[in-house]
């Protein structure tokens, strides 16, 4: 493999700048084809690229550092993020990954107490093995977060809504400490994408997405995105990802561009289904608790209405009874599928204690609140009247057990 030359970016498509979501979301990054004008980006699968001569080629060298496919869902996603521009990655974790490599050895990074778990496992467990050391606290309270900056503090980590507990932090607050502070600001923004939240827009300097979620909606792709807000970031985001071989696949980038054409409509749909459902689980008896800013009572339901533009499809609830009802109500559906992930058109739930935070110790998980009568759930796009039977009749099924 070989590196001939600093990579910088191919000449960007049309600008789409002046449009709407939608259309940016169906638009940007389609004009590829020069030839036969496609109405759809091409897949390059290529792994290299002629040049012209030793000095000249028309853009591309190599697919690790670039490729045209993923060129287009990078210049898609930066605009609907409002970001200079865009790394894809070969998936959620490698984005996680990447944006971290804007910290060097020595550095301090503070992020919250319930984040996935995922993350959590590299912040503990990786991070520290290259001399960068992380603080978990409570990002609800901006207080807290400044007390625990350093003298080698460079970076916050934010989560909002929060994985798996949808805690809401205030992004401005959060930003206006770090700027004091003279910190950088990373927000993963999965759970809502850019259709609902777009941290960048709120003072955030680096947006981390897991595509393999929303911004694709299928489960059928792994891939990450980093969005950088300027281009001071962008640089550092750029050559991590080549030196590291982080990029997405062209295959995967094209079912992503296929995705995002659609984010717009589908959270809407995604939303509405989780409202209904939230509502039917808060008057559950079964249930002791829900989790879901778009409830009025949740405590962060007029901070998500300052600084989202929805309340997305994400929830968590706590059932009534012991650990095993839990259990038991979670492989009592039919529509409803037990699984990891989150974000694609069917609607998944799973147990954060023994699933995706299990990597976490026990310590860490109650720590941030995440306790053995929790239930995420990722409201799809099915009719809700059914599954709000669905899930009621595993609530009345585990009940009938206990």
């Amino acid at each position: 493999m070989a590196d001939s030359a600093p990579h910088t970016n191919p000449p960007a498509g049309r600008d789409y700048s002046e449009y709407g979501f939608a259309s940016r979301a169906v638009h940007t990054g389609v004009d590829k084809d020069g030839q036969y004008r496609s109405a759809t980006t091409p897949i390059y699968p290529t792994s290299t690229f002629v040049w012209d001569d030793v000095r000249t080629n028309r853009g591309y060298d190599y697919t690790r550092s670039a490729n045209p496919t993923r060129r287009a869902l990078e210049e898609n996603l930066a605009s609907l993020c409002g970001g200079v521009d865009c790394r894809v990655t070969c998936s959620g974790m490698a984005a996680v990954d990447l944006a971290c490599h804007l910290l060097n050895s020595g550095d301090h990074m503070i992020a919250g107490r319930d984040i996935y778990g995922g993350t959590y496992r590299l912040f503990h467990d990786v991070l520290p093995k290259r001399g960068v050391r992380v603080s978990f606290v409570n990002l609800s309270d901006p207080d807290e977060v400044a007390a625990a900056v350093s003298e080698n503090t460079k970076a916050l980590w934010i989560e909002t809504p929060s994985n798996p507990l949808m805690n809401v932090h205030d992004v401005r607050a959060l930003v206006k400490v770090t700027k004091e502070k003279g910190l950088f600001t990373i927000a993963d923004n999965t759970f809502l994408s850019p259709a609902l939240q777009r941290p960048i827009e709120l003072g955030v300097d680096v947006e981390v997405h897991s595509t393999t979620k929303y911004i694709n909606g299928h489960s059928d792709v792994i891939a990450g995105a980093v969005v950088a807000g300027s281009e001071e970031y962008a640089k550092g985001i750029a050559f991590a990802c080549n030196a590291l071989g982080l990029g997405g696949s062209p295959f995967d980038c094209w079912l992503t561009l296929r995705g995002v054409k659609t984010l717009g409509v589908r959270m809407k749909k995604h939303e509405e289904n989780a409202l209904a459902v939230a509502k039917f689980l808060d008057q559950h008896p079964a249930v002791e608790k829900v989790h879901y800013p778009g409830l009025p009572h949740h405590p962060g339901h007029e901070l998500a209405k300052s600084q989202q533009d929805g309340f997305g499809a994400m929830l968590s609830f706590e059932t009534a009874g012991d650990m095993q009802f839990a259990q038991n109500t979670l492989t009592g559906t039919k529509l409803v599928m037990l699984a990891e992930s989150l974000g694609g058109i069917e609607s998944l739930w799973q147990y954060p204690f023994l699933m995706s935070h299990a990597s976490m110790s026990e310590e860490a998980r109650r720590a941030g609140g995440i306790n053995e009568h929790l239930i995420r759930l990722s409201v799809g796009i099915e009719d809700a009247d059914d599954l709000i039977k669905d899930i009621g009749g595993a609530l009345e099924a585990a009940s009938a057990k206990a």
